[in-house]
């Protein structure tokens, strides 16, 4: 083939989604599967632990806050490396990590050594995410981004999922320590086996003048027809230079890094609300353990399908209309919420109800945020933009493990409502600031 130009981004934003690109997207949201289960793993097993080690739960409260800190540090860090050495690296880096730190895990004997290895696991697991985001968003042509990432990011609440289901099995027969084996030992041999068949984002190497006969493979399997001789025209924002993290609070994308930033850490502050402390509400209701675990699960199944159905809105609709319209429906649901009667003598089936539906809300405006922060930032700084708005909001995590003991002993269920609805006040104001929303179709 005669030697020509290419334009990456135009000949993908304008070309077909084709079969292998849906591939490589199922493949980035293989890796978000086991990072959602290995988050989910110390809760599922922490009243197993408690009990052979005679400790509280209180004690396990530093462990539960080390892993939100390493969380905050790899997104941000991880998230950077992504965009110097490539997100592909970046994330298999990170899979690795916590899959070796959640097999350690199995071997601790005290609060102290679990929360160490929570720290380092929470490094992995939130380093992981936005080069997950970064590299599904940049597989695809533009029109099909946000339900790329949706559908990646979404994995998080599913893998937390499996990660009950597993418990329900391997805790009686292999004990925690075996769970916790499991859920290391499948994430490392997955991102060997992925090291030989996902390939590096096409925008990363497009950047990079000696790997172009590895990118005119790739979009060959994409289908384009580009010989091996083919030169690359560098993207529009190559003017931003080498990635640097105070690219993203340029005069041009200052102000909608505050507003993800504030989007990210009030939307987690509300999910995390709810993953953390609604089994205790019901359970400490009077309902029982069944209708807290239904409550939970169908809190996380809502949230997949609500992603999902996010996902697709953003695409024909744009996200503006979509992500304000659904946060401040999730207003109006934890207000609803907070004046429903929540105790033994309760209807089950209206509380489940209500939980589906909120939940599906909360999840589908932070699992979507991932899309629309991957649209905000150019290619050159995407990883770094989405890991700093997601490691900003870890901080709303962390927060969790304080605001909701104290909106439970002020009110019980009401004043904890109320503050999940606070929460998502601000999400709604903040996602409404954002200049750089996705278009619609």
């Amino acid at each position: 083939m005669p030697s020509t130009t290419v334009d990456v981004d135009r000949l993908l934003n304008e070309g077909r989604w084709t079969g292998y690109q849906q591939w490589l997207v199922f493949l980035t949201a293989l890796t978000i599967v086991f990072d959602g289960f290995d988050n989910q793993l110390l809760g599922v097993a922490l009243p197993t632990i408690m009990r052979e080690w005679s400790v509280t739960r209180a004690a396990f409260a530093p462990v539960v806050s080390l892993g939100y800190l390493g969380m905050m540090i790899g997104g941000t860090l991880a998230g950077y490396a992504g965009d110097r050495v490539g997100r592909r690296n970046a994330l298999l880096a990170c899979m690795a990590l916590f899959g070796v730190a959640t097999v350690a895990v199995a071997g601790s004997g005290s609060v102290s050594m679990l929360g160490i290895l929570r720290l380092i696991a929470g490094i992995g697991l939130g380093g992981a995410m936005p080069n997950a985001a970064a590299l599904a968003a940049e597989y695809v042509p533009l029109r099909q981004r946000p339900f790329a990432v949706t559908l990646a990011i979404v994995c998080v609440p599913l893998g937390a999922t499996l990660a009950g289901m597993a418990a329900i099995v391997a805790l009686p027969s292999v004990g925690w320590r075996g769970l916790f084996i499991l859920g290391g030992v499948t994430p490392i041999a997955t991102a060997a086996l992925l090291s030989w068949i996902m390939p590096e984002s096409p925008r990363y190497l497009v950047r990079h003048p000696d790997r172009w006969r590895e990118l005119a493979s790739l979009l060959r399997k994409m289908g384009h027809e580009v010989g091996d001789a083919a030169t690359f025209a560098q993207p529009a924002d190559s003017r931003l230079g080498r990635p640097s993290l105070a690219a993203i609070f340029g005069r041009e994308l200052r102000v909608d890094t505050f507003a993800l930033w504030a989007a990210f850490f009030s939307c987690l502050l509300a999910v995390y609300l709810g993953f953390s402390w609604l089994p205790s509400i019901l359970t400490g209701a009077g309902l029982g353990t069944t209708v807290a675990g239904a409550g939970l699960t169908i809190f996380n199944l809502g949230g997949v399908v609500g992603a999902i159905t996010g996902g697709k809105l953003m695409t024909r609709f744009g996200s503006r209309l979509m992500m304000v319209g659904m946060a401040s429906a999730a207003v109006v649901c934890a207000l609803i919420m907070s004046r429903m009667s929540i105790t033994a003598g309760s209807q089950v089936l209206p509380i489940l109800v209500m939980l589906t539906i909120t939940g599906g809300l909360i999840n589908a405006v932070q699992t979507t945020m991932y899309a629309l922060a991957a649209h905000v930032y150019p290619t050159a700084i995407r990883a770094s933009g989405v890991g700093t708005a997601v490691a900003f909001g870890r901080a709303g995590a962390i927060l969790v493990g304080y605001a909701g003991p104290w909106a439970l002993e002020y009110r019980g269920s009401e004043s904890f409502f109320w503050l999940m609805a606070t929460a998502l006040v601000v999400t709604t104001l903040a996602l409404a600031t954002v200049r750089r929303h996705v278009p619609a179709a």
